[in-house]
């Protein structure tokens, strides 16, 4: 069945840094093999693909079938050795709420729930209004940057580290820490060293020490912020969450909330280099930012693709899939679905209604949507309003992942407004 398209094109790492998302192989099986099986020959787990808008948002609404536990990504071969060599490891021990199927899952999604108050998301909007107004002003009147380096992952790493309590002096390490996590394919990225099990296992480490740092410290002197909220979170029962969960609850927050805005900034800048009337349209119309940003992250899709594990035999458009098979569900796909969404491949910020997956969808929906909405839309708005000029500046490169994906670099040339007082 495979030989429909080259199943490696789905998933290699390598394939998406030199050719990008495998948007016409994704095409070809939406039309002709919707559920498709990828076999390979012991080099990745074999899956099931999933590219229909549909068939994504059914399975994704029925966790008793279809579970998250065996974790949230397609693993290569040499990947699940790591995996399972790095269990006894504080990174391997960890559980996060990807990986819970209800009602645990439930459970520990509540625990940031109260994050979410009228008065947090009003401290939230001064946030990244003023994260988004420095940014722009470090760049100067004119210029050339790479927008990925200066911008793009920049933006998000201010937002997320004083939700989260992260010093400022310590952002640096925490970005490169992030890209080393998400980007473990990447020759450019990827933690250096021989020894990938030891590279792993020191990354591990140091996430743990970091954050174990914060969570102490917000024990001992609680503020009023998320980063206390985990810290000092209770369970339904009352019992504090387990010190396993709590640091992987920040991984997640942190990790996850950064490197998938900073991607669907990239990818919506690269959108409207490419379609300068977009950018011109946002000039003249900010109102039009919060439609912008639902389609810079359908047009983005930063996470590509999420697991999920068959825990009963079901069918499928005629084919039978077996308990104990694994499914890979492609959001990016599904968000170039013709059947959802007229002229798919145009870039349009217009697009309304727009009912994208780029944030997931059913019980595992993104938890920080609401902060990513807000991050991107307050650097739309300050681009919008002060971008006198914005052009390609060399050629732009893409990350070696397959489950969060992305740009590497972005080179663009500039001309600025100053700030508006």
């Amino acid at each position: 069945m495979s030989s429909l398209i080259d199943p490696h094109d789905l998933i290699a790492p390598r394939n998406y840094g030199l050719g990008g998302v495998p948007h016409d192989a994704w095409t070809l099986l939406r039309e002709e093999s919707p559920v498709h099986r990828c076999e390979f020959d012991g080099d990745y787990q074999d899956f099931w693909a999933i590219t229909r808008h549909a068939d994504i948002m059914d399975i994704s609404c029925k966790p008793h079938l279809f579970s998250n536990r065996e974790g949230p990504m397609i693993l290569s071969r040499a990947q699940k050795i790591q995996s399972d060599k790095r269990a006894e490891s504080p990174m391997g021990q960890m559980r996060t709420i990807i990986e819970m199927d209800p009602p645990e899952h439930r459970a520990f999604r509540n625990v940031a729930k109260g994050f979410f108050t009228p008065r947090s998301i009003q401290r939230l909007d001064a946030i990244v209004t003023e994260s988004a107004r420095d940014l722009i002003d470090s760049l100067g009147a004119e210029g050339e940057c790479d927008f990925v380096e200066r911008v793009a992952q920049r933006h998000p790493l201010r937002v997320l580290g004083t939700l989260l309590g992260i010093d400022r002096e310590d952002e640096e390490r925490v970005l490169e820490l992030t890209q080393q996590l998400f980007a473990g394919d990447d020759p450019d990225l990827q933690r250096k060293g021989e020894d990938r099990d030891k590279a792993q296992m020191e990354l591990g480490i140091e996430f743990y020490q970091l954050f174990d740092r914060i969570i102490q410290d917000r024990r001992a002197r609680p503020r009023d912020d998320l980063a206390t909220m985990l810290a000092t979170a209770t369970m339904a029962d009352g019992e504090p969450m387990g010190p396993i969960e709590t640091f992987g609850y920040y991984l997640i927050v942190f990790t996850a909330g950064h490197d998938t805005t900073r991607n669907a900034l990239s990818a919506g800048f690269e959108a409207m280099l490419d379609n300068p009337d977009q950018l011109e349209l946002l000039k003249q119309h900010p109102e039009l930012s919060k439609r912008a940003v639902e389609e810079v992250v359908r047009w983005a899709s930063p996470v590509n693709h999420m697991k999920r594990h068959v825990l009963e035999d079901v069918e499928l458009h005629g084919e039978r899939i077996r308990a104990g098979d694994d499914l890979a569900l492609f959001y990016a796909s599904a968000n170039r679905d013709s059947a959802v969404f007229e002229d798919p491949f145009r870039f349009d910020i217009t697009r309304n209604p727009n009912r994208h997956l780029g944030f997931g969808t059913g019980e595992h929906f993104c938890l920080g949507a609401h902060v990513a909405r807000m991050s991107i839309r307050a650097l739309l708005e300050e681009m919008g309003t002060r971008i006198e000029r914005l052009e390609y500046a060399g050629e732009p490169s893409r990350i070696h992942a397959s489950f969060v994906v992305g740009l590497k670099t972005l080179p663009v040339r500039f001309e600025i407004k100053p700030r508006r007082n």
